[in-house]
């Protein structure tokens, strides 16, 4: 047996087993993140969904993220509703993006101090969800307790990058976010991260840590449908209109340009489709002006960011056919999101998004080019038969990346960090499967 496939054999054993005390007392894990709510994206969603799952597992986590000037505490941030503590930091902007916020360093350099008291001096490791000020801090803090300390990688910051700092050459920008991912890997003593693609990446880059599968799950509130009428009815789309949808970030990195040169072709063909984009970023000028350039503005609707639990729901519902092309993802959260409701899903399978798509159960994997990927929408749509088949599929497969088995599975590495640290230098990934 592997040694990949020996530790998830034991973890998995770990896992199966209710072990909700460690040493005599309840696990308690620290994490720290540059980014959580009200900011939405998929470091957000899968904190969220992991402190949750955490907490079925008798973990307790104290969760440190940055303060968010004029936006009101959370509603999810009660202790009724969020199974964390959370301690907020105050921060500063970051330039060049006004939707995030940077903890300030003082703040961080004095959190051990402020986690001297009672309630924190059991925090038994430290798991970081970004690599920015939280890792330092976090890795800090954990070699001054002489604690395990773990990060989940989640952004693909060599593609990323470049949509950003468009003034320095791509293979820069490459080079750079390869050997701070090293760096920073490298000096953790597990990495986790949610898809098989993702891992392989980071081996390709020397990374030598520990690299453990545990993609974001599920949880039971994402299968709850929406009244896709009710969304047609408030932003005015006939009931005969033909939705393609895309859900996420507008980011320059997701590819949603190529989603309107897409519908600018299909249209002509099929002149009763429509696009809705449901989010907001900073590519989202950019788009409603490529709209207008290639005159669809009547085809496209731009929605923004939706309540999750209500409007999100009705949008999900209101469409035919879930519709993605970015190359980025390191998992494609928002993909198994759609499929929760029966949405079936058109995507590039790149990256993270392959482990979803190829399994071809609710999903049909997408040509890379604009001709192709509106072939396929139109056939998709010209086929009530399928789309039905595909909608029973997609709920059948969203349905096993169960939430709660990956809390399990995260709470098993914690324990194993626990007992026996992991070697520093294994190169082959430790996987967990889903």
């Amino acid at each position: 047996m592997s040694r990949a496939l020996a530790a998830q054999s034991d973890l998995d054993r770990v896992a199966a087993n209710d072990l909700t005390l460690f040493h005599g007392h309840r696990l308690h894990v620290l994490m720290l993140t540059d980014v959580f709510h009200p900011r939405i994206n998929g470091v957000s969603t899968s904190i969220e969904t992991f402190c949750s799952a955490l907490a079925a597992q008798g973990v307790r986590v104290t969760l440190v993220a940055p303060e968010y000037p004029g936006s009101a505490p959370a509603a999810d941030e009660s202790a009724a509703a969020f199974p964390a503590d959370i301690i907020r930091l105050p921060s500063r902007a970051v330039p060049l993006d006004p939707e995030d916020r940077l903890m300030r360093w003082k703040p961080l350099a004095g959190l051990d101090r402020r986690l001297a008291g009672a309630d924190f001096r059991d925090i038994d490791l430290v798991h970081v969800q970004t690599p920015f000020a939280a890792h330092y801090a976090g890795l800090r803090l954990a070699r001054k307790r002489g604690i395990p300390c773990l990060a989940t990688y989640h952004t693909h910051f060599e593609e990323y990058l470049f949509h950003y700092i468009r003034f320095l050459p791509k293979s820069a920008l490459r080079f750079a976010a390869r050997a701070l991912a090293r760096q920073q890997c490298n000096s953790l003593d597990a990495v986790v991260v949610p898809s098989q693609a993702m891992a392989h990446t980071l081996r390709g880059y020397g990374i030598r840590s520990p690299l453990h599968v545990i993609p974001t799950g599920m949880p039971e509130s994402q299968f709850v449908r929406g009244n896709g009428e009710r969304f047609r009815r408030q932003w005015g789309i006939a009931a005969t209109r033909k939705l393609a949808l895309f859900v996420g970030r507008a980011a320059f990195e997701k590819n949603i340009g190529f989603l309107l040169q897409m519908t600018a072709l299909a249209i002509k063909v099929e002149p009763r489709l429509m696009l809705v984009v449901a989010g907001e970023g900073p590519a989202l000028p950019a788009l409603r002006r490529q709209a207008a350039e290639l005159r669809i503005e009547e085809h496209v609707r731009f929605v923004g960011y939706l309540p999750r639990t209500t409007g999100l729901r009705d949008c999900y519902a209101a469409a035919d056919v879930f519709t993605f092309a970015s190359h980025t993802e390191t998992q494609g959260l928002v993909l198994l999101e759609a499929m929760a409701v029966g949405l079936p899903v058109l995507a590039i399978p790149a990256l993270g998004v392959a482990g979803i798509v190829e399994p071809r159960r609710g999903a049909v994997a997408a040509a890379d080019t604009v001709e192709a990927f509106a072939e396929q929408l139109l056939g998709l749509l010209d086929r009530p038969d399928k789309l039905a088949a595909m909608s029973r599929d997609a709920i059948a497969f969203a349905r096993e990346w169960d939430a709660d088995a990956q809390g399990a599975r995260l709470a098993a590495l914690y324990r194993s960090l626990l007992r026996a640290p992991l070697p520093i230098n294994s190169t082959e990934p430790q996987a967990v499967a889903r």
